[in-house]
């Protein structure tokens, strides 16, 4: 069997920008969702998109500052979305759904990384249940309104070198670990792609999973300057200390790219990083460089999502639903 989880030599990289990876298309009357498109790298998402000529949905937590922060960008609408409650993910999609118009491109881009323990729903881990659950069930929804040749963008991260899928204790009920919970949920935006692109291939929809590189944006708003310094990222006096850190603009390249390279035609279920193709964890041995394999396993991959299909009630498939191969 093939193994396409290898760069392609896209010509991008790290440094590339989004606008850069957007340079000369066209995208008028393309249609995109971008959850969390009003902040950080959702807004240079947004802003990139929109700018490119593509008409943008934000789906939004807080409304009143999505309005403000895309005020100035043709293009763009806003709505209400809390994916932490499924009722209002429901809510969300419902409006979508009565409006009618087909996406090309659902950018599953809102997170939450490191919080404080908190429990939502029927008392879920908040970061599985924002990050992957609200998502999946979102994805599931919207399903219907996907069209041929759509892909599926979910924003996982090298977090997802931090833990696998801890299948005897999603929610952390023995004891949380505000990393391992981050990565656990990474891991899970990983796999959801990889089953999601085994199941909706044939639908001509497509979708891939990506880390967007390590930037400053409100992502880190759990953590305390003392928790930078420690991780390198601030000098003492709070300025950023890691040459390795991207602009917003630089971290929301990959999953431009990964929504709209015609690189990817005929591909999916692949874990992209600056702007291409990762490479395998395994075959570098670099910390936090490339994809786990245990991150793009398929059986995994299978396993989450009859399990999360069970918790949200939102399989668009079914809970037993096979591969479409």
């Amino acid at each position: 069997m093939t193994d396409d989880q290898k760069p392609l030599g896209s010509g991008f990289d790290a440094r590339s920008t989004a606008a850069e990876v957007l340079a000369g298309r066209d995208l008028t009357g393309r249609y995109v969702l971008v959850t969390g498109g009003y902040s950080g790298l959702g807004l240079e998402t947004t802003r990139a998109l929109a700018e490119a000529g593509a008409a943008v949905l934000v789906g939004a937590r807080d409304t009143n500052a999505a309005r403000m922060a895309t005020r100035t960008i043709s293009g763009v609408t806003v709505d209400a979305l809390d994916l932490s409650d499924l009722a209002s993910v429901r809510r969300f999609a419902q409006r979508v759904l009565a409006a009618g118009r087909p996406i090309d491109w659902l950018i599953n881009n809102a997170g939450l990384m490191a919080c404080p323990e908190r429990r939502v729903g029927p008392g879920w881990e908040a970061q599985f249940a924002t990050n992957h659950l609200g998502h999946f069930a979102l994805t599931n929804h919207l399903l219907p309104l996907l069209r041929p040749g759509a892909r599926v963008i979910a924003v996982s991260s090298a977090g997802h070198h931090l833990s696998p899928i801890r299948w005897d204790d999603l929610h952390f009920a023995s004891g949380y670990d505000k990393w391992r919970a981050y990565g656990h949920a990474k891991t899970a935006n990983a796999l959801f792609a990889v089953h999601l692109d085994r199941l909706s291939r044939d639908r001509g929809i497509r979708a891939f999973s990506l880390h967007p590189g390590k930037i400053l944006t409100p992502l880190q708003r759990h953590l305390t300057r003392a928790e930078m310094i420690a991780e390198g990222w601030l000098d003492a006096s709070g300025a950023l200390a890691d040459p390795t850190f991207k602009t917003p603009a630089q971290g929301a390249a990959t999953q431009v790219w990964a929504a709209t390279s015609p690189l990817l035609d005929g591909l999916g279920g692949l874990y992209c990083e600056d702007c291409d193709v990762a490479v395998r964890a395994e075959a570098v041995g670099a910390p936090f460089v490339g994809v786990k394999a245990y991150a793009v396993d398929p059986e995994a991959a299978e396993r989450l999502w009859a399990l999360s299909a069970d918790l949200t009630g939102a399989g668009f498939f079914g809970r037993s639903a096979g591969c479409a191969s």
